[in-house]
């Protein structure tokens, strides 16, 4: 019987060299050979870092986790995208319309007196 290292003897159950609870580091061997294992873990939430020559090469996490975490990435766009297009409402009003035609033709002296006006209000 082959003599198993104090790695091997500590099994998949350990924290990755980064120290993040939850997470495990394992070579691609050990993924190879233990992967009823590594699967159990990933059934309690854990997640599974594969790891190739000493560099993360994948990663194993449940179901839910990935779609937690896929799911936080689509309402952050969701809400940008709403905010964006309440943005856009407002710009599109027949006086914010007004305002920008009166904006892009006015002269470089209206221009002027329209900066020192904006500059002044901020002053206050």
């Amino acid at each position: 019987m082959k003599k198993r290292t104090p790695r091997e003897a500590a099994g998949i159950d350990r924290r990755s060299r980064n120290g993040r609870q939850g997470t495990i580091s394992v070579t691609a061997t050990e993924a190879q050979n233990e992967f009823g294992r590594i699967l159990d873990s990933v059934a309690q939430d854990r997640v599974v870092v594969i790891t190739r020559h000493n560099t993360p090469r994948a990663v194993v996490m449940s179901v839910e986790r990935f779609d937690a975490l896929s799911g936080a990435e689509t309402a952050m766009l969701d809400a940008l995208t709403a905010e964006f297009d309440a943005l856009l409402d407002r710009m599109q009003t027949p006086e914010v319309r007004a305002a920008t035609r009166r904006a892009f033709d006015a002269s470089p002296d209206e221009l002027r007196q329209a900066a020192m006006e904006a500059a002044r209000a901020s002053e206050r």
